[in-house]
């Protein structure tokens, strides 16, 4: 199986590690380092972690492109960005480690221009040739259509490919409204909320959101719920996944390695229970560490055999 993503609007993450940091106070940090980040880009990093083919493309300032260009290399990912103008935006994560929390501050992304996003439509309809998986991951830049996923998602299944979708807010919301939803959601409960404008107070009422989706045609719906774990949902069955307790190194990238897990899962045609064991030590994987990097094997497995699935028939309080 040959997946490609798709990272509309990637990012320089830059994560200072600052224990104990206070608001409006001079802090001391402990340490700092940049990756090459992006929903899309991470996921294309835990993939090809986990020994699959990958390409990702999207669209990448052409003013900073070198850490993104060094990931993909070395990863063994081939690289198939538009390059647009200006320079790729910083994300900053600010890790305190002894709280266990970690504070995001996201800059605005470049704004694309119709060429660019033509571009890009061509480069999906060349790479539709021979990829089976397209995962359309993270946010819009400023200035594009709220329902370019929607068209993205329309062109690659009428080519028959398997679409996974991770974003919220406006594009998520359009997404949801589509006739023609990806095969594969991966929302949290925060996102799904507002996608659905819903107040989801109860798993029994998670359940049923995530239902109403696989109605409209999604095959699986996976909703993360942090340190709580993960609902997953098919046409025939639903489990509630529980992790372990670990150290939390950070939790950037928690949600890119969970749908990481799930799309190497659907290569590996594991049942729904165990597609919630490996997506769940994707994420446990990516949290006891900085960056967009897995574990070896043996630690995933670990993992693995620590999460607790159940039927999801008996709900509890979200």
């Amino acid at each position: 199986m040959k997946v490609a993503t798709v990272t509309l609007n990637p990012a320089l993450d830059l994560t200072i590690r600052a224990d104990g940091w206070r608001q409006g106070d001079v802090n001391t940090a402990q340490g700092a380092q940049f990756d090459a980040g992006g929903k899309g880009v991470n996921v294309a990093s835990f993939l090809a972690d986990a020994g699959m083919t990958v390409t990702a493309t999207g669209l990448l300032g052409a003013d900073n492109p070198e850490r993104f260009e060094a990931l993909l290399r070395d990863k063994g990912v081939r690289d198939a960005f538009i390059r647009v103008p200006g320079a790729t935006r910083i994300g900053v994560k600010v890790v305190d480690e002894l709280a266990q929390e970690t504070t995001d501050l996201n800059l605005p992304g470049l704004t694309p221009n119709n060429e660019h996003l033509q571009a890009l439509q061509g480069t999906l309809d060349a790479l539709a040739e021979d990829h089976d998986v397209f995962v359309l991951a993270g946010s819009l830049p400023p200035g594009a259509p709220q329902d370019l996923y929607v068209q993205l998602t329309a062109r690659l299944r009428a080519a028959g490919r398997t679409v996974a979708l991770d974003t919220s807010g406006a594009a998520l919301r359009a997404a949801l409204q589509a006739g023609a939803l990806p095969h594969l959601l991966k929302p949290n409960i925060h996102e799904l909320k507002f996608a659905l404008d819903r107040n989801l107070v109860s798993d029994a009422d998670l359940l049923a959101a995530a239902r109403t989706l696989i109605a409209r045609g999604a095959e699986l719906v996976a909703v993360s719920m942090g340190e709580r774990g993960a609902l997953l949902v098919t046409a025939a069955e639903a489990v509630m996944a529980r992790p372990p307790r670990v150290a939390v190194k950070s939790t950037v990238g928690a949600g890119d390695a969970m749908l990481s897990g799930l799309v190497n899962a659907r290569a590996r045609a594991l049942t729904l229970h165990d597609t919630a064991r490996a997506a769940t030590s994707f994420s446990l994987g990516a949290i006891t560490r900085v960056g967009a990097h897995l574990p070896d094997p043996e630690t995933l497995t670990a993992f693995a055999r620590q999460v607790d699935v159940r039927n999801a028939d008996h709900a509890q309080e979200v």
